[in-house]
């Protein structure tokens, strides 16, 4: 009875290498399924969804349908790696306020609010707003993304003889920026394109100060996509 009370101890300590395997096997699991779906390809997909369930021996889960893997986005790592390095420069600028940068599903989005690229009722661009975009002009034009400036304003009428409406206004100040990135920042005209949206793409509500301040701004979209914003 002892020998046998030995032998089962020493079964017992082992069993964590079984445990181990398991879980290490898993983990590869894991990863090579993020990675397949961050590089999408639906026939590959299928195939290594198949090997999956067979190794794993599943066979009570209905096979996952081609809309829903045609519905997953592969991730944009150069469009991470872009906003990355725009954010680094932006941040090198001490208390600047009512600049964004983000990434979405069409690339790389940096917001300007007005104020900081224009006066009130303007379309001259600031000198200090030249200067931030020939900080960052370099890596947007090491990308070689297309961009897309978009003009918008707040739903307060304009009152000024040069721009009879927001319409003129938001359109001005987009292709102020874009003749910027043309002039003087030797950006390839193929790569531009400019709209003004007046007060009709807000962002937020018009009903208060805050939100008005919002949707005065300036997008510049930088994208691969034949269709932008």
């Amino acid at each position: 009875m002892k020998n046998k009370r030995r032998i089962d101890e020493h079964d017992n300590a082992d069993r964590w290498v079984v445990s181990y395997a398991d879980f290490i096997t898993l983990l590869f699991a894991f990863f090579t399924t993020m990675y397949a779906i961050s590089n999408v390809d639906v026939g590959k997909l299928e195939r290594f969804e198949g090997s999956m369930r067979a190794s794993f021996k599943v066979t009570d889960t209905a096979p996952m349908s081609r809309s829903v893997i045609e519905g997953i986005r592969p991730i944009n790592y150069e469009a991470l790696q872009l906003e990355k390095e725009l954010k680094s420069i932006f941040d090198k600028f001490d208390k600047i306020e009512g600049v964004n940068v983000i990434t979405n599903e069409n690339g790389v989005l940096l917001s300007f609010a007005d104020s900081v690229l224009f006066d009130h009722g303007s379309s001259e661009i600031k000198d200090e707003a030249k200067l931030l975009f020939s900080s960052v002009m370099p890596v947007i034009n090491k990308a070689q993304h297309r961009i897309i400036v978009e003009g918008h304003t707040d739903n307060i009428p304009i009152k000024s003889p040069k721009y009879p409406s927001n319409w003129e206004l938001s359109t001005a100040r987009a292709t102020s920026v874009l003749v910027y990135f043309l002039q003087q920042g030797n950006v390839s005209p193929e790569r531009l394109s400019a709209s003004g949206y007046g007060e009709y793409r807000p962002v937020a509500s018009n009903a208060t100060p805050e939100g008005r301040a919002r949707n005065r701004r300036v997008d510049i979209l930088l994208t691969d996509r034949k269709g932008g914003g």
